[in-house]
């Protein structure tokens, strides 16, 4: 067994240790998100915890670690009696990205049901992780129906798999920690919701501490067990610190006064339902017996603030998760009990919550200095210290610079940004037929999960059972088999999979006109606001969008394919205009992304969203052929395409018609290029393209 990072030697990060040792104490708190750039040692901090947890005592022999003191009744190895008991560390059981709806929640032997008529299930993921802790790392790029389960899972302490008739029903409370970054995209409202608390982790800025970072690290790369001993006591004398707040958690008292203050606090940010305000009095009665004490303070209600409540106030799409301390601060202090005693002394110096860590002003968890390098000072880094917006619309408008590669020489200045129209609830966009991509929430096609369309023979192992095609195939046979008993007797060959139609997400890829002839304001804000509102719709329904820019004398890939609000919200905000038109030199570069992610994905069907006037007056003697003969390639390649039509005036040349033509798409007006129908526009044209690849099969 490997030897794993103590997690008293990980280097300041006091929030997201606090998080952890405060779930660790109270596991009703809800579990713990973690956000932050890659390399902060998120994992490393999360895998660590497993080895602080107290042993668990579990029934001898049971797959499902119930309780001997209160077996689960309805476990699948039950009933259980007055047996024997285990004791074996709690588990931390880690949940791929990619893993199958089988591993997270169980398999049933198919055919021992079919013949025998038991229930040979053999336990997931979930059960392993019941008492103990579920880490899913890159959560939010967990698929939607592994989401579903997880949902459901948290919310009951029980997981039900329901699988033609057969039933099996077990136990499944664990500490849900994920840990995500937000530049790959963004959770889902209700999974979100989910995590009791959440923590915003980055690298610290100090260089003595950045030091003594890579000094650990080394340290134990060079020498796991010789470095994990050096810290033994540390870990030692945690883990008894935790066993003594668990005793001491049931009688902590969370008066009126205090539960006033978490419902006033919960108002004052307007977060959704009442979920907050549970999380809140369940975090702060921990933090009270992570201090040693009985009575919840005010300061215990601001902790628990600041850890429960960012991921639950956002209000808008592109708002930056945090609180207002200030606003907090007041809203403590006006509902604060007049009785209400200031708060003790931490009992055992600095170790208690209030220096915002685990183990005081050093770094956390009674972490002593190294032998071989300073120790390290409290951490800049911790998320309650760097200035958090409250509310924030969108990111404003960067000034753009003077001089860009690629307007420079073109003839025409540069013009400022332009500010994005308010983003929009967008209309369900499809592409037409069936297709085979990842799942997601957009377009039909064929899936793992959804309703069933019909069988076939399983090709490698049987995951979805389709009973009827099943049964069907073994009847004829069962004469010929000397079949004697109630069972069926059911051959290998007889088992059919069942096809089942569900959603795909896809890639909507725009190629914006930024050159000087697109340059009025309100032209380019209603174009940056449907990209931003089809970007936020996309992150939702799993799918990817894309934002070439063409000006000057080249393109630029402005926003490669992607799912993150946020990301794209920046580069749309800072997109400049001006000089000439290279329209093939966009188109090109469109077929180049979209050549290059049907390498990477090519089950993933793509969209072209060219938003244009028609004019091509840069890339060579003849842009208007180069631009035709650019098209044609999409054309080749069955991409389809719509043409937003951005000509004004009384006289219009119909370029942008000329274009769509070349791509085998269609074209529209600028009028038709309002806010609210452009997601719709989208849908139609899919719609269009399908008949005409229609007409001419027949």
């Amino acid at each position: 067994m490997s030897t794993r990072y103590p997690f008293t030697a990980v280097v300041g990060m006091d929030d997201l240790r606090l998080a952890l040792l405060l779930n660790s104490v109270s596991p009703a708190v809800g579990g713990v998100l973690v956000r932050g750039e890659k390399g902060t040692a998120k994992s490393t901090a999360v895998r660590a915890l497993a080895e602080l947890l107290p042993s668990v005592a579990v029934v001898a022999d049971c797959r499902f670690s119930c309780d001997p003191a209160a077996p689960d009744p309805g476990c699948p190895d039950g009933p259980h009696g007055a047996g024997a008991a285990d004791a074996r560390p709690a588990r931390m059981v880690e949940l791929p990205v990619g893993a199958s709806e089988d591993r997270l929640v169980g398999a049933l032997d198919i055919e021992r049901a079919l013949a025998e008529g038991v229930k040979a299930f053999e336990p997931g993921l979930l059960a392993a992780a019941h008492r103990g802790i579920l880490y899913v790392d890159e959560v939010n790029l967990l698929h939607d129906h592994l989401i579903d389960l997880l949902l459901d899972a948290a919310a009951m302490g029980q997981s039900h798999v329901e699988r033609e008739g057969v039933s099996v029903r077990h136990a499944a409370r664990f500490l849900l920690v994920g840990t995500m970054n937000p530049e790959e995209g963004e959770l889902r409202p209700q999974l979100l919701d989910r995590f009791g608390l959440t923590v915003e982790v980055a690298a610290s800025r100090v260089p003595e501490q950045r030091v003594e970072v890579v000094r650990r690290r080394l340290a134990f790369e060079d020498d796991p067990a010789a470095f994990a001993a050096r810290w033994a006591g540390e870990e030692a004398a945690l883990r008894e610190r935790i066993v003594a707040a668990r005793e001491l958690l049931p009688k902590v008292a969370l008066g009126d006064a205090v539960l006033l203050q978490i419902a006033a606090t919960c108002a004052a940010f307007e977060v959704d339902g009442m979920r907050a305000d549970i999380v809140m009095a369940r975090t702060a009665t921990a933090l009270a017996a992570w201090a040693g004490r009985t009575e919840v303070t005010s300061e215990d209600v601001r902790q628990a603030a600041l850890l429960a409540l960012p991921h639950r106030r956002r209000r808008a799409p592109f708002d930056a998760p945090g609180l207002d301390e200030d606003k907090l601060d007041e809203t403590l202090e006006q509902f604060k009990g007049e009785d209400e005693p200031d708060p003790d002394p931490e009992p055992d110096g600095p170790d208690g919550p209030g220096d915002g860590g685990p183990g005081g002003g050093g770094g956390g968890g009674g972490i002593p200095p190294q032998g071989d390098g300073p120790a390290p000072e409290n951490d800049g880094a911790a998320p309650e210290e760097a200035p958090a917006p409250e509310e924030s619309p969108a990111p404003a408008p960067s000034p753009a610079p003077q001089n860009s590669g690629s307007g420079s020489g073109s003839g025409s200045g540069e013009r400022a940004a332009v500010r994005a129209a308010e983003p929009f609830r967008t209309k369900m966009l499809s592409v037409p037929g069936l297709g085979e991509g990842a799942a997601g929430r957009r377009s039909r096609a064929r899936t793992e999960h959804g309703r069933t369309t019909g069988a076939t023979r399983p090709r490698g192992a049987l995951t979805k059972l389709h009973l009827a095609a099943t049964v069907h195939a073994a009847a004829p046979h069962q004469k010929a088999r000397g079949r004697s008993g109630p069972g069926l007797v059911v051959r290998r060959d007889d088992l059919r999979q069942a096809t089942r139609e569900g959603r795909e997400g896809n890639l909507v890829l725009f190629a914006v006109d930024a050159s000087g002839s697109m340059a009025a304001r309100q032209r380019m804000g209603a174009v940056k606001g449907a990209v931003l509102s089809l970007l936020l719709d996309a992150y939702q329904r799993r799918d990817k969008v894309g934002l070439i820019t063409f000006r000057g004398r080249d393109a630029e890939l402005a926003l490669p394919p992607t799912s993150s609000v946020d990301a794209a919200a920046t580069r749309l905000e800072q997109l400049p205009t001006g000089g000439r038109t290279p329209l093939s030199a966009g188109l090109l570069k469109a077929h180049d992304v979209l050549r290059i992610e049907r390498l990477r994905d090519p089950s993933r069907r793509p969209l072209l969203v060219v938003v244009t006037d028609g004019r091509a007056t840069g890339g060579g003697a003849d842009p208007l052929a180069l631009a035709a003969r650019a098209a044609r390639l999409h054309a080749a390649d069955g991409t389809a395409s719509v043409v937003v039509d951005c000509e004004t005036g009384p006289v219009r040349l119909g370029l942008a018609g000329n274009l769509a033509r070349e791509l085998g798409g269609t074209a529209v007006t600028l009028d038709e290029l309002r806010a609210d129908a452009i997601a719709g526009l989208v849908r139609d044209v899919r719609d269009v393209q399908d008949n005409r690849s229609a007409r001419r099969a027949a």
